[in-house]
């Protein structure tokens, strides 16, 4: 999970870095006072910008949570629903440092962003059924910004500033940035969640109209860490809310959180990148290509002073640094050799690296001055951020956070929670993923089964493992990003479960405590094979098809079998009697 921490940090030094492309302040914000106070700054979105659908209205803008902390949000109307009747939504994404945008554009928003930078509408976008609410956050995160800044990008791939908005001849990458001091953003988990808290204050308070009926939170990847922890922190202020200790906030009730490939325990789910490589290996026939490759791995998961053993002292000492220690060695030691070994994506194994999906052309549409204009943006767009430093400093990765348990809290306090994974991706994979829902362990899911979710095309995308108001999601032909793979029954799933009813059928009603199982085998032991595995690299202007679930020819591509990652059930925990100390069958790597 720690390539997510650096790819966030390389993200904002090459992403569609415009020459002088400075972004002017916005003149046309209109600013109001949300609950608890918080300030927020909006402006209607004006059609075709993203929703292409007429008269369904989008806002954006920002709520000022600190004096230097400014978080974007993108909203839009649901389509298919009455807006004023409909649940409201909040997506993020996650990183630490990935913009929400990610999801909007790539995944579940109303648009997406072709080859030739033309705005297409999404016909499975989530705003469907509810209306929607994209957040970057925390601040530097995406549009969010600390202080807009003139600067370039100097030869050690580090942000330089201009004292004006005027880019030298020798410059590359001038444009408005946020300033990346580490005093106006957080370093953790747990400090995030009050900053995501008011940010929704800000919000509901200046749209009461979409706040009424109901709240759900979606999120996937680091979103393991984020969703369980800020959602706990939502329910422990509701409870001081109805103790009357805060006065001008404004009670939230959460009553689903969905969580996509998530990134939830760390000595779980990197103990799972052997076991989704080696043992038991996952559903696509990709395994790592010789013993002592996998030797490697398992030893610098295993021995003795290893992954497994500084996690371990990590979550024991609290310690920032014996964490981020941790933390950078099981990256490169355990997660990372699989792009080594392989050269495949971590986020679908199907794919050779560079893989072209999901694509983002959308980064070069929103740094163009006609959307930034439109919705009111202060800073350049890009898709990382450099905050995940200060997450990496703290080692926030590598700890547990509270993140099983909270998830637990939710669950047994009657909040409808789903994990859903889609099977091809590895840096969350399903086999982990598993796992911590088993340790989640919510009444009467150890004897649930795994049904087949039935879908309005006719096509089994996957089983459901669900006792009561908890539910375990394989999802097949599917990378990280699941609704970009899957969006039918990403969407059915998703309006299922904001409706209250199984995520398999979606013909029960759910509630907490009614005795509600799936019926179906103990393991999901479904095996796609290599049939839609990529053995040459997809040119960057192919187009993926949901149907055939492998990218559509380009030109002289050859699209080859199989498909990559994420997960085969069989968890094979660390062996019994595993001794901690190196063996013979290490002392040669």
């Amino acid at each position: 999970m720690a390539s997510l921490l650096k790819t966030a940090l390389a993200l904002p030094l090459f992403s569609a870095l415009a020459q002088a492309a400075f972004v002017p302040a916005p003149t046309d914000l209109t600013e109001t006072t949300g609950y608890y106070n918080q300030t927020v700054r909006y402006k209607q979105v004006p059609e075709g910008i993203c929703e292409l659908t007429p008269g369904v209205k989008s806002y954006s803008g920002y709520v000022d949570i600190e004096e230097h902390q400014h978080i974007f949000w993108w909203f839009f109307e649901a389509r298919d629903v009455d807006p004023s009747t409909a649940p409201l939504t909040v997506w993020i994404n996650g990183g630490p440092g990935s913009s929400s945008m990610i999801g909007l554009f790539q995944e579940l928003g109303p648009c997406g962003v072709d080859s030739n930078g033309e705005v297409f509408s999404r016909e499975y976008a989530w705003n469907n059924v509810s209306n929607m609410l994209f957040i970057d956050q925390p601040a530097q995160t995406g549009f969010s910004y600390s202080i807009p800044v003139p600067g370039y990008i100097g030869l050690s791939s580090q942000l330089v500033l201009l004292e004006e908005d005027v880019c030298p001849h020798y410059a590359h990458g001038c444009q408005t940035y946020s300033y990346p001091s580490p005093l106006y953003t957080v370093n953790s988990t747990q400090n995030a969640a009050p900053g995501m808290w008011k940010t929704l204050q800000g919000f509901m308070g200046a749209f009461p109209q979409y706040s009424r009926n109901g709240f759900h939170f979606a999120t996937e990847s680091y979103g393991g860490h984020y969703g369980p922890v800020f959602n706990e922190y939502i329910e422990t202020q509701n409870a001081l809310i109805d103790s009357g200790c805060l006065p001008n906030a404004h009670r939230i009730q959460l009553e689903s959180v969905l969580i996509g490939n998530g990134w939830f325990d760390p000595l779980i789910q990197y103990e799972a990148f052997y076991n989704y490589t080696v043992n038991p290996g996952n559903t696509y026939g990709l395994t790592l290509p010789n013993g002592r490759v996998r030797n490697q791995m398992y030893n610098g998961m295993y021995g003795r002073g290893n992954c497994y053993d500084q996690t371990i002292q990590c979550r024991r000492s609290g310690r920032n640094d014996v964490c981020a220690k941790a933390d950078n060695f099981c990256y490169l030691i355990v997660e990372y050799v699989l792009d080594v070994a392989l050269g495949r994506d971590e986020y679908d194994v199907r794919e050779l690296m560079p893989d072209p999906f999901p694509p983002t052309f959308y980064v070069d549409y929103l740094n163009t001055p006609k959307v930034q204009q439109a919705i009111g943006a202060y800073v350049n767009f890009s898709e990382g951020s450099s905050l995940g430093g200060g997450f990496s400093n703290t080692g926030d990765d590598d700890r547990l956070q509270g993140a099983v348990k909270d998830s637990k809290k939710l669950v047994d306090q009657g909040i409808y929670m789903v994990q859903f994974n889609g099977d091809a991706d590895y840096v969350c994979n399903w086999i982990g993923n598993e796992v911590v829902a088993e340790n989640i362990n919510a009444p009467g899911f150890t004897s649930a089964g795994y049904a087949n979710i039935s879908t309005s095309d006719d096509i089994v995308h996957g089983v459901s493992k669900q006792s009561d108001n908890f539910a375990f999601v394989r999802i097949y032909e599917a990378g990280h990003e699941v609704p970009f793979y899957q969006p039918v029954v990403a969407l059915e799933m998703f309006q299922r479960v904001i409706n209250g009813y199984d995520v398999a059928t979606g013909k029960t009603k759910i509630k907490q405590g009614a005795g509600f199982m799936t019926e179906g085998p103990a393991e999901s032991t479904f095996r796609e094979g290599n049939g839609t595995v990529q053995y040459e690299v997809v040119p960057t202007n192919a187009t993926f098809n949901t149907t055939t679930n492998e990218p559509n020819s380009v030109g002289n591509s050859t699209r080859s079998a199989g498909k990559l990652r994420k997960r085969q059930r069989n968890w094979i925990p660390k062996p019994a009697g595993f001794k901690r100390e190196y063996t013979a069958e290490f002392n040669g790597l």
